[in-house]
C-alpha cells in the first residue's frame, strides 16, 4: 500500500473501486500529476466507492467480502483508518421475500450522499433489489420497505448481474422525490420519501421481451441519472438505449439515434448544461437491437460519445483513445465527471485502466494503468 500525507486542500480525488480493494487518486487542480494510494480493503470486492462532502470528505466503501460478506466501510482520514457500520444492510427475517431470492443481502452495489439539507442521510441499493437508508452517517442502515412492498416484486426478474438496485437519484428540489434503477424491474420513483413507489418507464424499450417490448415495468436501466440544476430532467443508459425525461421519469424520449450500440452501461453529465452527456457504447452486433453478448466497446474502438443537445445528435470522442483492437469493457460505474472548468470526464475499464479527460472530451490521456478490474469511479474535491 502506498502512504502519502493527507490532501491538501483544493486537492482533486479520483475514487477508485476495484475487485481487490480500493484506491484513491490524488492531485492538483489542474489535473496533471497524481499519487496513486491503495489499495484499502485489498480482500474486498469494492462494487462503489464515494465521498460525502457534506461530512468533511467521508469516503464510503461498497465493499463486498467473500469471507465476511458485504459491509458498508468508511473513512474520516482518506483512507488510512477504516470503520464499519455497527448496523449493516440487512433484510428484517420477512416471509415475503422468500420466494423470491431470500432474506439475505448478497452484495452492496451504490452508496449515495443525500442532500445538503439532510446531513447524515445515506442511501444505499443492495442485492436482491431493495433501498436501504442511514441518518446517522452511515453507522447504521434500515431499509426502505416500501419498495420491497411494491406489487410488481414477485415478478421481478435479475439481469446478468443479478437482480440488484444500482442507481439511486434525487430531485435536487423536492426532499421526498427520489428514483431508484433496478436490473431488471425498471426505473421506480417515490414522491412521499419512500412510503410508496410507481415504476415511470413509459417510452423505454425492452427488446430481450418480444411479447411486450413496451412494459410498464421490466426494463434493464444500466444506468441512471438526475441533473443536479435542471428539476425533472432525468438521463439513463440502458440495455436497449439511452432515453430522456423531462417531466420526472413520467415519459421518457428515445435518444439513442446516432449511436453505433443501442447497449452500453455507463453515463456521464455535466454539472452545470443540462444538455451536455457522455456515454460509451458497447457490444455492437450486427442484425440485432437486443445487445449483450459481447461487451466490449462497439467495432473494439474506445469512443465516448458526447451530445451537447439532450441527445439531439451524438460526436465520437477519440483523440487520445485506442482506436484499433480494443476490446475494453466499463462497468456501470465506472464513469465521472468532475466540477471543474472545463469539465473532466474519468472511466475506468476491467482491464485496470482509466482514461481521462481535461477538456470536456475533446482529447484524453492515460492516467493510470496495471489496476485491477476497475468497478466504479467517483471524483471529488478536497474542501
Amino acid at each position: 500500500m502506498t502512504e502519502s500525507a493527507l490532501p491538501s486542500s483544493g486537492s482533486l480525488l479520483v475514487l477508485v473501486g476495484t475487485r481487490k480493494g480500493a484506491f484513491i487518486l490524488t492531485g492538483d487542480l489542474f489535473r496533471r500529476r497524481w499519487q496513486v494510494n491503495g489499495p484499502y480493503n485489498p480482500g474486498t470486492d469494492t462494487y462503489h466507492l464515494i465521498s460525502d462532502p457534506r461530512a468533511g470528505g467521508r469516503i464510503l466503501a461498497a465493499s463486498n467480502s467473500m469471507w465476511f460478506g458485504p459491509q458498508v466501510e468508511y473513512s474520516d482520514d482518506f483512507g488510512k483508518t477504516w470503520e464499519q457500520s455497527t448496523e449493516q444492510p440487512r433484510f428484517r427475517d420477512k416471509a415475503e421475500y422468500a420466494e423470491h431470492d431470500g432474506p439475505t443481502v448478497s452484495n452492496i452495489w451504490h452508496i449515495e450522499p443525500g442532500r445538503r439539507s439532510e446531513p447524515g442521510t445515506l442511501y444505499a441499493g443492495v442485492q436482491p433489489a431493495a433501498l436501504f437508508k442511514s441518518t446517522d452517517g452511515g453507522a447504521t442502515w434500515h431499509e426502505q420497505e416500501g419498495l420491497g412492498k411494491h406489487p410488481t416484486r414477485p415478478e421481478w426478474m435479475p439481469g446478468f448481474g443479478g437482480l440488484c438496485l444500482h442507481s439511486i437519484a434525487l430531485d435536487p428540489q423536492l426532499a421526498d422525490r427520489m428514483w431508484v434503477g433496478i436490473s431488471a424491474a425498471g426505473v421506480f420513483r417515490t414522491d412521499d420519501g419512500g412510503e410508496t413507489w410507481k415504476p415511470t418507464n413509459r417510452g423505454v424499450r425492452a427488446d430481450f421481451n418480444p411479447a411486450d417490448p413496451l412494459p410498464e415495468w421490466g426494463q434493464c436501466p444500466h444506468k441512471l441519472l438526475s441533473h443536479p440544476t435542471t428539476p425533472g430532467l432525468l438521463y439513463q443508459q440502458n440495455h436497449c438505449g439511452v432515453f430522456r425525461s423531462d417531466d420526472y421519469g413520467d415519459a421518457w424520449t428515445d435518444i439513442t439515434e446516432g449511436l453505433p450500440s443501442r447497449f452500453g452501461f455507463v453515463l456521464g453529465l455535466h454539472h452545470t448544461d443540462p444538455q451536455t452527456l457522455f456515454v460509451l457504447p458497447e457490444d455492437e452486433v450486427l442484425g440485432s437491437d437486443v445487445g449483450g453478448g459481447i461487451r466490449y466497446a462497439s467495432g473494439a474502438r474506445f469512443r465516448v460519445f458526447r451530445s451537447r443537445t439532450g441527445g439531439q445528435d451524438w460526436e465520437p470522442l477519440t483523440n487520445g483513445l485506442p482506436q484499433e483492437h480494443a476490446y475494453l469493457h466499463v462497468l456501470r460505474e465506472g464513469m465521472a465527471t468532475d466540477m471543474l472548468d472545463p469539465l473532466g470526464i474519468y472511466v475506468g475499464t476491467v482491464n485496470g485502466q482509466i482514461f481521462y479527460s481535461r477538456d470536456e472530451g475533446d482529447n484524453w490521456e492515460l492516467l493510470v494503468e496495471n489496476l485491477p478490474p476497475i468497478n466504479s469511479v467517483e471524483v471529488a474535491a478536497v474542501a
